[in-house]
């Protein structure tokens, strides 16, 4: 019999890659997508999945009805509650939506699987932007680094882990956090820096624009790919017990080091094109994160498949197909 998963945020970058990953394990995979007044853009991530194995349904982290309805009706396996407001910079201009989707969200859908389906599995979206400014002496964060995050995101990431840990131990269910470090893909919504950079520099190469306004160009991120990182999820939410990992490449480079090499592959010079605006700045700046998976890896084997280059080259060759 196959086993079923329901994905929050299915037509988002990690829900689209996830809900690949789980047809080729021979899942039947069901998700929610949040209506919105666009609609010929809410699945365009997973149009060849709807209809080969993947059911979507609207719905909403905010509305608890809808949750219990859906868990009731499909009663999954496993449960992967990846949807949030996601943008860390925009977090700031809207704190009571952020906490609205993102706190009260995953309260919503932890009630919705305690009360309808707690036999199934669950998994936590955690971000790497829960440890704020906490770094250990080694220049890494991990699993016991303290968590002081530094926007409302990741105050919103922070009781989402925590909440997900209680409902584990209050109530003897099957809850993991992972912890995800920054990851990116021709998927990203090109509002985030990465494809923000990418598809400005090829756009700037095919000469349909001039300058590139960022915020801070010394930020530093450990950045994997998305497609390893979902590889990730699915290995903790099948181990044998319920834990929370970290999940990082262990490699950090700076926006700039970034604009640097995807310019360069373009055969152009940043410094040429890029311009610093205040505006993209966040009210309180983070400067450095970088990963320790070693428990992830030591756990069950898993590597990433991609260098920072390699996704890199990933997203640059898309943009360079969709300007062609």
């Amino acid at each position: 019999m196959k086993k079923k998963a329901f994905i929050t945020g299915i037509n988002g970058q990690d829900g689209s890659y996830l809900a690949e990953l789980l047809l080729e394990k021979d899942y039947e995979v069901y998700g929610i997508v949040r209506r919105n007044s666009i609609a010929e853009h809410q699945e365009s991530r997973i149009d060849s999945l709807v209809g080969a194995g993947v059911e979507t349904s609207y719905g909403d982290l905010t509305d608890i009805s809808s949750l219990e309805r859906l868990i009731r009706t499909i009663q999954p396996d496993e449960i992967y509650n990846i949807a949030a407001q996601s943008h860390v910079r925009i977090s700031f201009d809207i704190p009571q939506y952020t906490v609205q989707a993102n706190a009260l969200g995953i309260v919503n859908i932890l009630e919705a699987w305690r009360n309808n389906c707690p036999t199934a599995r669950f998994y936590q979206a955690s971000s790497s932007e829960m440890f704020g400014r906490s770094v250990d002496e080694d220049g890494y964060q991990r699993e016991t680094t303290p968590m002081h995050p530094t926007s409302p995101y990741g105050c919103t990431k922070v009781f989402g882990f925590n909440m997900t840990q209680h409902y584990r131990h209050a109530y003897d269910l099957f809850a993991c956090n992972g912890i995800l470090f920054n990851h990116e893909s021709p998927r990203r919504g090109s509002n985030f820096v990465t494809n923000k950079v990418v598809k400005a520099a090829v756009q700037i190469k095919n000469g349909l624009r001039d300058k590139l306004p960022l915020g801070n160009l010394e930020a530093y991120r450990d950045w994997g790919h998305s497609k390893d990182y979902v590889r990730a999820m699915h290995m903790i939410m099948n181990h044998d017990t319920p834990d929370d990992f970290v999940c990082a490449t262990g490699v950090t480079n700076s926006v700039g080091d970034m604009c640097n090499y995807v310019f360069g592959k373009l055969d152009l010079d940043y410094k040429d094109y890029v311009t610093v605006d205040e505006r993209f700045f966040r009210a309180e700046e983070l400067k450095y994160l970088r990963g320790d998976s070693t428990k992830l890896r030591e756990t069950f084997g898993w590597e990433p498949e991609y260098t920072f280059e390699e996704l890199m080259d990933d997203m640059i060759e898309h943009w360079l197909k969709v300007y062609e």
